[in-house]
């Protein structure tokens, strides 16, 4: 049975994630990246994920946010992401790099990645793969999740599928180039969030994607504490 302390601390969990999630996308918010990671952790690890997820629409985001630590050994991965973004910044052409909390979330355009309604790799793509790999070789303990995306043409379960077999094809490829298997997870998502309106041809490109998660690995969450 569910005592009135537990009932009362998982609302309270609830309101913080609620009112992180509100800061986080905010374009008022001044927090250095360090503080971010701070305050995240204080909103309940997993349980602040979960719900931030969901407000914000992104799994990408949400799988960072559940995998925060917070105070001084937030500050420590923080920093250590910082270090990470700024080589991606100058290293992987094609892929937009920001930071979430504790981690990063590198965002491709399909196009870029993918043929027209395929999920095979394209030649050309390879070396952005190839230099990602490398960063997520040079820092292993962290734990990467591939998210799908599509924009809302076709029907959902042809979308479903796409975006599911494209996470699955750059987690291959990633893994082929001596990323270890088990750091990496992947999700499809389909149309079902969308950062662009469906309704033009501009914001059909921007729905269509791939995001990458970057964040600690537990055993790292583990050791800074």
């Amino acid at each position: 049975m569910r005592t009135a302390t537990s009932t009362n601390r998982s609302r309270r969990l609830l309101k913080g994630a609620l009112l992180l999630g509100m800061a986080l996308t905010s374009t008022a918010c001044a927090w250095s990246n360090k503080a971010k990671g701070t305050a995240i952790g204080t909103a309940g690890g997993t349980a602040a994920g979960a719900v931030v997820g969901n407000q914000t629409g992104s799994t990408a985001r949400g799988a960072i946010i559940g995998a925060v630590v917070g105070g001084a050994a937030g500050m420590i991965i923080g920093n250590q992401m910082d270090k990470q973004a700024e080589e991606l910044e100058q290293q992987v052409d094609g892929a937009s790099v920001q930071r979430v909390g504790e981690g990063l979330v590198l965002t491709f355009d399909s196009g870029l990645l993918y043929d027209f309604d395929s999920s095979s790799i394209r030649a050309e793509a390879g070396r952005n793969l190839q230099s990602l790999a490398a960063s997520l070789r040079d820092y292993p303990d962290t734990e990467i999740l591939i998210v799908g995306h599509t924009d809302s043409e076709g029907t959902d379960a042809y979308n479903q599928d796409l975006s599911t077999r494209r996470a699955d094809a750059a987690s291959g490829y990633l893994g082929r180039e001596g990323v270890a298997y088990n750091r990496i997870h992947t999700a499809g998502r389909g149309e079902t969030e969308p950062v662009a309106t469906n309704d033009t041809d501009a914001g059909r490109q921007l729905n269509r994607r791939i995001e990458i998660a970057i964040y600690a690995s537990e055993a790292a969450r583990t050791a800074t504490r």
